[in-house]
């Protein structure tokens, strides 16, 4: 099995003017692209070869020796993730069973972005903050590089991208003004609620 990078489920200037077509460009068709083309090249003949996404994630997650393939198919995995978590006409709060689950464990939806904005201004260099289910109750975490919530025996609900290379196009060093619209305007709370469904 060869790994292929997904299509954006969305056209490129569509999340405009929040996140730009250029960045999008970059982003999706450079970096993410760029995670797709190492994963199959280190895979390649090896004993992971035509495995799944997430079984390669789980095979190699510890072993420092395989710490690139790791890396890489985490983040193809993340980035796949990230863009279904954001939507043009996105963000505001949330309704019905996914806002009652948040308001039971945060307190409130305020609460929850306050922490949710939180782990992703607090993530030193690159990483990801995480709405996670954790046995059955919501938490926000956060990872460093290509870490993610999987490799932890969480399920992930929803992530926030705080690698460079998702904002600064737009938003130069003002992380906390990209957090802010990503919540605002741009998160598919259709997609997380389904993602809590499913678990």
């Amino acid at each position: 099995m060869t790994f292929q990078l997904p299509a954006l489920p969305y056209e490129l200037d569509a999340l405009e003017p929040h996140i730009s077509r250029q960045t999008l460009e970059f982003h999706h068709g450079k970096h993410h692209a760029g995670y797709v083309t190492n994963l199959n090249k280190m895979v390649e003949g090896t004993d992971l070869d035509g495995k799944g996404l997430e079984e390669v994630i789980l095979a190699v997650a510890g072993d420092a020796g395989k710490a690139g393939i790791f890396n890489n198919a985490a983040q193809v995995w993340n980035h796949t993730f990230y863009w279904q978590g954001i939507k043009a006409g996105g963000g505001g709060a949330p309704s019905g069973a996914l806002a009652d689950k948040i308001s039971a464990d945060f307190g409130s939806f305020e609460e929850f972005a306050t922490q949710f904005k939180a782990a992703g201004a607090t993530q030193f260099g690159s990483g990801w903050a995480w709405l996670v289910l954790d046995g059955g109750t919501l938490k926000i975490t956060k990872t460093a590089n290509a870490d993610l919530p999987l490799a932890h025996g969480q399920k992930a609900l929803l992530t926030m991208d705080v690698w460079e290379h998702a904002y600064y196009l737009d938003y130069q060093n003002r992380r906390p003004d990209y957090m802010t619209t990503f919540l605002d305007k741009l998160v598919n709370w259709d997609f997380v609620a389904a993602n809590l469904a499913a678990a």
